[in-house]
């Protein structure tokens, strides 16, 4: 390395580590099963991916240090899936699926800390429409910004059949999405609800997006916004895997982070047809992307 390249290697490396931050702190993530409809005896693979707008960007393998918890839920039972999962292994699950009827996964990743420059965090911030947060932040004379976040993500699969309401648990995250009806009632055309709790209140008048990705690989963006009883309204109007996110970001009040994010994720299906496309590709996801 010649001189004029040391001299600059710590601005490079502050620059590179200040990406690195934002890129991990502002994408979404999301599980997405290889199959929504399955069969008993039939393997689950389940992906945890990142990406905005619905499209990979990336996939992780299990962390075990950073998830607190993995859980199946079906009817009454409660199965703990961190025993089933491996360290660093891609996908995060292969799992038999014994249990009829609609199954709810949950995720859950503890706290993570990120370093953003200024500027770039000010541009998140103002892409999340949080304009006066941002200027603020713009305006202030620190290089960096320190912030603490938490996700949390679900997503609905179904054996054999689709009885029953693992669709409408409620479980107590601190930023959570809940559906109001069941998405594999519905037909085409029809309305579904969901609801947006922060700390086990209704969140209002909060951001929320829904992605559709169809089976050719298309996203459609609805762009809502929760009433005051937390819900959101939306159409199933087209078949594909549908992404309900929101995320929720407070300066703090300690002194371990500048601010702290709450980012929540829900799929599942939807498709009025009797053949149920079903496959990771299909959805424009795996080997497509």
């Amino acid at each position: 390395m010649n001189d004029k390249m040391k001299k600059h290697a710590p601005i490079l490396l502050i620059i590179l580590a200040a990406a690195i931050g934002i890129a991990a702190t502002t994408h979404d993530y999301f599980l997405l099963p290889e199959m929504f409809f399955m069969h008993k005896g039939d393997k689950m693979n389940l992906h945890l991916l990142t990406g905005d707008t619905f499209v990979k960007d990336a996939e992780i393998g299990y962390q075990p240090t950073k998830t607190t918890r993995f859980m199946l839920y079906n009817g009454s039972k409660k199965l703990d899936l961190t025993k089933a999962a491996k360290d660093t292994v891609t996908p995060v699950l292969t799992y038999e699926m014994t249990l009829p009827g609609q199954s709810l996964i949950e995720m859950t990743r503890g706290y993570e800390f990120s370093f953003t420059s200024r500027d770039a965090y000010a541009e998140f911030l103002n892409n999340q429409g949080l304009d006066k947060m941002a200027e603020k932040v713009k305006s202030g004379n620190q290089f960096r910004v320190k912030e603490k976040y938490t996700r949390y993500l679900k997503t609905l699969v179904s054996v054999d059949n689709q009885d029953g309401k693992a669709y409408e648990k409620v479980l107590n995250e601190d930023f959570e999405i809940i559906l109001k009806k069941n998405p594999y009632d519905k037909q085409y055309g029809d309305d579904m609800i969901a609801v947006l709790q922060f700390m086990g209140k209704p969140a209002a008048s909060t951001a929320m997006e829904l992605y559709i990705k169809t089976i050719t690989g298309n996203v459609y963006t609805q762009n809502l916004t929760t009433n005051n009883d937390g819900e959101v309204t939306f159409n199933l109007s087209r078949e594909g895997v549908y992404l309900l996110r929101a995320v929720r970001i407070e300066p703090t009040k300690d002194k371990d982070a500048d601010f702290e994010s709450w980012w929540t994720s829900f799929t599942f299906p939807f498709s009025s047809s009797e053949e149920l496309p079903n496959t990771y590709k299909e959805f424009g996801f795996g080997n497509k992307h």
